[in-house]
């Protein structure tokens, strides 16, 4: 062969080489490429935001609540960023650890229990898969507005029986200083520094700092009552699992068959006047973190003093103005609640474990107490009290024990 064709040759051979390369590069990066998925972690699915079920307003009753309820706090709101937004525009065992709405407590309007409709046909419960909580009795800060002349003869009652079953979530509210039924009882004694007069300042003073320690306690539910309720712990946590905690509600019971009417002054200039539902601190009366928190600028940080007297109204009033005058929320009305206003002895025997509150008769009605027999005859327990904690309590250590029946 002539030499001479050497080179010519050999770059034939060279360019031969680098083409089989290049395609057996291609074909190896699109090997590699078909691999790979094959080689990563399975993907996770997730799950998908839900809608929101749609809240209808409850409708309203022929003399008022023609509004619409403002919107309730979103359910993935945290409680201390909500407070944030809005200001600047305990533990303990559980009666249950989870407590499910069931038929006795339907929120479905029109009804609120098995034997007891609302009046004017109003509920106020919402549906939706946010309508309930899995609540417990640490979920719940009671507050018990008393004064310091009523410690031994109301007070030790209720530290005796129903808060001895949730010291750790109830709180009283008190104007005097009573270390030594404090460390006998071990209750959550708060003194407010009020005036023990039963005045509207006064008692509105006391309802204030019941708001700002709630709001602090970042506790789901505020129930007020008053220190002649008995509270049955198993009803109201039956109630309460009925809505959500982040939804606008206000439960109680109105003392009177119509809506209050009080000059606006804190829109206007009280030239105006303005209708609203309150329910009667004497009954007793629950507000849902959601809605309290919307009421801080005008209840928190002593706001709810000088909101009441811009109206003129005791503090259970004042409660009723600020949801409904100003946030448009509905009160719920519910016959669950009772205060020594109304005639107890009525109430049937057969219903009464199923109340949320109870109540007695002052001094101008002894007599007036829920019919109810027990282990206790009236002259031993004239407010049935301890009658109704042993039914619901056997095995306190005070409560008469039921003698076993011997055949013959």
């Amino acid at each position: 062969m002539n030499p001479l064709h050497w080179p010519v040759r050999m770059h034939i051979a060279s360019v031969g080489v680098s083409k089989f390369c290049f395609l057996f590069s291609l074909a190896f990066c699109g090997l590699l490429l078909l691999l790979i998925p094959a080689f990563q972690p399975p993907t996770r699915q997730v799950d998908l935001p839900q809608p929101r079920p749609q809240v209808r307003s409850a409708s309203s009753g022929p003399s008022h609540h023609a509004r619409v309820p403002a919107a309730s706090v979103h359910a993935g709101e945290t409680d201390s960023a909500t407070w944030r937004n809005r200001s600047s525009a305990g533990q303990g065992g559980s009666i249950e650890n989870e407590v499910v709405r069931t038929d006795n407590h339907n929120p479905k309007r029109g009804t609120d229990s098995k034997r007891g409709a609302l009046p004017g046909g109003q509920g106020g419960g919402r549906s939706g898969s946010k309508s309930r909580d899995l609540l417990e009795l640490r979920d719940i800060f009671i507050a018990v507005k008393t004064t310091r002349k009523y410690h031994k003869s109301r007070l030790e009652l209720l530290i005796k029986t129903w808060i001895s079953q949730a010291k750790e979530q109830t709180y009283i509210f008190t104007d005097g200083e009573d270390k030594e039924l404090r460390m006998r009882t071990g209750a959550n004694i708060i003194n407010t520094n009020c005036s023990a007069a039963h005045t509207r300042q006064a008692l509105c003073c006391k309802m204030s700092v019941e708001y700002d320690k709630f709001i602090e306690s970042q506790k789901k539910w505020f129930c007020h009552v008053d220190d002649d309720n008995y509270v049955i712990l198993p009803s109201l946590l039956q109630l309460l699992s009925s809505y959500h905690h982040s939804q606008d509600v206000y439960l109680g019971r109105p003392s009177l068959d119509h809506p209050i009417e009080a000059a606006e002054r804190v829109k206007s200039d009280g030239s105006v006047s303005v209708k609203f539902w309150f329910a009667t601190g004497g009954a007793g009366f629950c507000i849902s973190r959601g809605l309290a928190l919307k009421m801080s600028p005008w209840a928190s940080l002593g706001n709810f003093i000088s909101t009441a007297e811009k109206i003129r109204l005791p503090d259970d009033c004042t409660i009723g103005y600020i949801i409904e005058a100003l946030l448009e929320v509905t009160l719920t009305h519910t016959h669950l609640f009772h205060s020594h206003l109304e005639n107890l002895q009525k109430l049937p025997t057969d219903t009464v474990l199923e109340q949320v509150t109870l109540s007695y008769g002052g001094f101008e009605n002894r007599r007036n107490v829920v019919s109810i027999v027990g282990g206790f005859s009236l002259a031993e327990d004239p407010t049935r009290f301890k009658t109704v904690h042993c039914l619901l309590y056997a095995d306190t250590d005070w409560c008469p024990k039921l003698k076993p029946h011997h055949k013959n």
